[in-house]
């Protein structure tokens, strides 16, 4: 089921254009990762969809419809910019946004203790927000976003400001999602968190689509072949060598782009005619470095 499309989007900030001609889809039981440079017109494309702010021209439709007020009701969205009720008490806060979500006290409280366990925070239920760390304060936010189980969940630079406990409960809470048949779109300068959790990436630049495909697609299109080598000692020069492309020192330990249909054995062995080798591992290409290629080629 198509829970998200937008169709030849474009958006202008006076004559900038913040997006252009942007078109995706998304599908239910995926996380998708929005990617892209500051600057890109990830958080354009993502108010737009809220219905904060209009498109000039394009279409935009969640779950088959124009976004609205009840729509907006099965969206759970975390924005880039924080903001909370400092002076409240966290169940005073949740029992709030609950209730403008439309549901009742009873099912917002079951739900409220529910989510404060899932989080580590069902001990903070009465102190104020502002008592509480930076973290916390996120946690708070993500459970008002999913607090009425809505089916569509978006969330902006969700990762900013987590500790490493925090940050692995915060991709355990989008895994489970996933599981349960929602929609997560999460946009994210963390490479490694997107590589881990999407299925699939939209990557923009300028305002622009430059990637849209599986996370598996992406590799097989943009992966370039690398080996890692540790030398005995420290590394000689290898850039004669016809199979290799480039070459990256860190003392006795070098990368190695290789050039393509290149024979590894033939190269392991034209590196052993060079040193003693300690270690010859072979890796594709991260998310982050093809991200960074893209964009730089595109600027």
């Amino acid at each position: 089921m198509k829970t998200i499309e937008i169709k030849n989007v474009t958006k202008k900030f006076n004559d900038r254009i913040a997006v252009n001609n942007l078109s995706f889809c998304t599908e239910s039981g995926k996380i998708y990762g929005f990617l892209g440079p500051n600057g890109a017109g990830k958080t354009t494309t993502i108010r737009m969809i809220m219905g904060i702010i209009e498109p000039d021209s394009g279409e935009i439709k969640i779950f088959g419809e124009k976004i609205s007020e009840k729509l907006k009701g099965q969206i759970g969205y975390i924005p880039e910019e924080r903001g909370l009720y400092k002076k409240y008490k966290v169940i005073d806060l949740l029992l709030y946004f609950a209730r403008l979500k439309g549901m009742s006290s009873e099912e917002a409280r079951s739900n409220i203790k529910i989510w404060l366990d899932k989080v580590g925070l069902k001990d903070r239920a009465n102190s104020k927000i502002e008592e509480l760390s930076k973290g916390m304060q996120q946690n708070i936010q993500l459970i008002i976003s999913l607090i009425n189980d809505p089916n569509l969940i978006i969330l902006d630079e969700p990762f900013v400001g987590l500790d490493p406990i925090n940050a692995r409960n915060m991709k355990e809470i989008i895994l489970s999602l996933k599981e349960s048949g929602k929609t997560v779109i999460f946009s994210t300068h963390q490479m490694n968190e997107a590589e881990r959790l999407c299925d699939h990436i939209f990557l923009i630049n300028n305002g622009v689509k430059v990637i849209d495909g599986s996370i598996n697609d992406v590799k097989k299109k943009y992966s370039k072949n690398f080996v890692t080598v540790e030398f005995g000692n420290k590394a000689v020069n290898l850039e004669d060598i016809e199979l290799i492309e480039k070459v990256y020192y860190e003392g006795n330990k070098v990368e190695i782009e290789i050039r393509k249909n290149s024979d590894y054995n033939e190269l392991l062995r034209k590196l052993l005619e060079r040193g003693e080798i300690k270690r010859f591992e072979i890796s594709e290409s991260s998310l982050e470095s093809i991200f960074v290629e893209v964009v730089t080629n595109e600027v």
